[in-house]
């Protein structure tokens, strides 16, 4: 039997989908293979090591290099950057805009990540902001429009997750009467994550973003609630609050064809329910024998659950 009979039999049976039999075929047969998604995270990840570095040389050099060299060639890469970006930009469009160019997208997460650094470096050498928090709200307010007009997913991450760390630290810097104000800040956070983000979806305003939004959300909704299952008092009621929203989450996944929030609902209610029963077990024996069962029960039903998707996609 040849590798594709092997293929088509393994298609017929649901072992593989149609479109990893194609790709699979396609490359038995040594026909073009798309890796558009490989080069591509491998740009990002190239952006981010370059940004890294950049980081690491301001630090490791400030004394030698001084603050008008380092602001200046940060300035330099911003202003490269984002004169690119901007004259290569196709005009606004609420709905899902294909970028003109392959760098664009690359290009516009270096500036932005050149730019955070660089008002990072202001606020740290001559603090202008007086404190993280004001730095923090900037950056996400100029992402967050950078990635509406750009129609960039990454950027809207960057913005998000900047506002997370001004919401933390603000809300946290008052006199907040609560067993853990982080906690709840990250609580509120979520719901008004996945709140703006659905009104702006209803609105028709770059609807496509409303998968980061939620992704986003649920992971630091359900991560807050299972932070809390240790505390003596409300423990209990954390495991409740998050195998509710686990098991919203599986639901709707399934419903809406989001296999990831189905992943999110499993495994976060998998470990919230083995924190708590992990409390009552003997030894270390045991202890292992539950984590090999359970866990390639788990492992199993997610599998099973892909195909499904998979099929059915």
């Amino acid at each position: 039997m040849t590798t594709l009979e092997r293929l088509d039999e393994w298609k017929a049976v649901g072992t593989i989908t149609q479109a990893q039999h194609n790709t699979l075929a396609a490359m038995v047969r040594t026909e073009r293979v798309s890796v558009y998604v490989e080069l591509s995270a491998l740009w990002y990840l190239g952006v981010l090591s370059f940004v890294g570095g950049l980081g690491w040389t301001m630090r490791a050099d400030v004394a030698n290099l001084g603050d008008a060299a380092i602001l200046s060639l940060l300035s330099l890469i911003v202003v490269a950057a984002f004169y690119y970006c901007f004259a290569k930009v196709e005009p606004y469009a609420n709905t899902e805009v294909e970028s003109p160019t392959l760098a664009l997208d690359y290009v516009l997460y270096l500036g932005c990540l050149v730019l955070s650094a660089e008002i990072g470096y202001l606020e740290f050498r001559f603090h202008i902001f007086d404190n993280w928090h004001h730095h923090l709200l900037i950056v996400s307010v100029m992402f967050g429009a950078l990635a509406y007009r750009f129609d960039n997913r990454f950027v809207l991450s960057l913005a998000l997750s900047s506002l997370a760390g001004w919401l933390g630290l603000r809300i946290s810097g008052f006199d907040i009467v609560a067993a853990d104000p982080l906690r709840a800040t990250a609580l509120i956070y979520g719901a008004f994550v996945a709140g703006i983000g659905t009104w702006l979806s209803r609105q028709g305003i770059k609807a496509h973003f409303l998968d980061v939004y939620l992704h986003l959300s649920a992971n630091v909704v359900l991560a807050a609630l299972g932070s809390g299952l240790g505390e003596p008092a409300l423990g209990l009621v954390y495991l409740a609050a998050l195998l509710c929203l686990c098991a919203a989450a599986v639901v709707l996944g399934i419903r809406y064809r989001r296999f990831a929030f189905v992943t999110y609902g499993i495994l976060y209610g998998y470990g919230a329910v083995s924190f708590k029963l992990l409390d009552d077990f003997g030894g270390p024996t045991a202890i292992f024998l539950y984590g090999v069962v359970t866990g390639t029960l788990v492992l199993v039903a997610l599998v099973a659950l892909a195909r499904r998707f998979g099929r059915e996609e």
